[in-house]
């Protein structure tokens, strides 16, 4: 038995920060190629459902019926990659020259928040956040002219997803690793993989692969 404490010295943790983006187009249901994605600016995670449906027979709340639990998210950004450009709707029709209003292409996403403590900061950990079936929508882009107060363009999508199996649990259109309670060695490996390397193609890893992976013996 133990007495609760609160605030003590390196249990003061906080996330912030956005880095890292990566996108992986969908092929036939895999990720097989991912692009770096600068100038993120955020991502927000918007979940909708899991909403309770009561059933009232013979005068009493029997029990709830709850809906399914849906995942889309909203991504800012100063730009965007080449490989991002048929996932928003865009074609080349000729070299440099694209048209829109084109089929969307699903894409998969990763990035990272950065876990901060009392003592370390920053450098104490992050999450990596790794989502699948995405689909963006159609959004409003705004062109302004330059004046003295000059700001960079922004651009932003809200986006849907499609999950994905999970051995075992429910199926997932999102998964979130914390570096602080995973292995080093296998979050390691696991990036190689998310990130690319000298051999072999940056690419998203479905959710039992990753189990896979972060779950090997040491």
């Amino acid at each position: 038995m133990s007495k609760l404490v609160w605030d003590q010295v390196n249990e003061r943790l906080y996330e912030t920060g956005v880095d890292r983006g990566v996108v992986y187009p969908q092929v036939a249901g895999a990720y097989p190629k991912g692009a770096a994605w600068n100038g993120l600016i955020s991502v927000t995670k918007t979940p909708s459902g899991a909403e309770p449906t009561p059933l009232y027979p013979n005068n009493h709340k029997y029990l709830n019926l709850m809906s399914v639990e849906e995942l889309g998210f909203g991504i800012e950004a100063y730009t965007y990659p080449e490989e991002f450009a048929e996932c928003n709707g865009e074609k080349e029709l000729v070299t440099g020259v694209r048209i829109g209003q084109q089929k969307r292409t699903p894409f998969g996403f990763c990035y990272r928040n950065l876990i901060g403590n009392d003592t370390e900061g920053t450098a104490h950990g992050y999450v990596l956040n790794l989502i699948y079936g995405a689909l963006a929508s159609p959004s409003e882009e705004t062109d302004t002219t330059v004046n003295d107060s000059p700001e960079a363009k922004t651009m932003s999508w809200d986006c849907t997803t499609t999950p994905v199996e999970v051995a075992g649990f429910e199926p997932t259109a999102s998964m979130e690793i914390d570096s602080t309670k995973v292995d080093a060695e296998k979050l390691k490996a696991l990036e190689a993989i998310l990130y690319g390397s000298d051999e072999e193609e940056a690419r998203l890893p479905l959710p039992d692969e990753v189990a896979e992976i972060l779950g090997a013996a040491a």
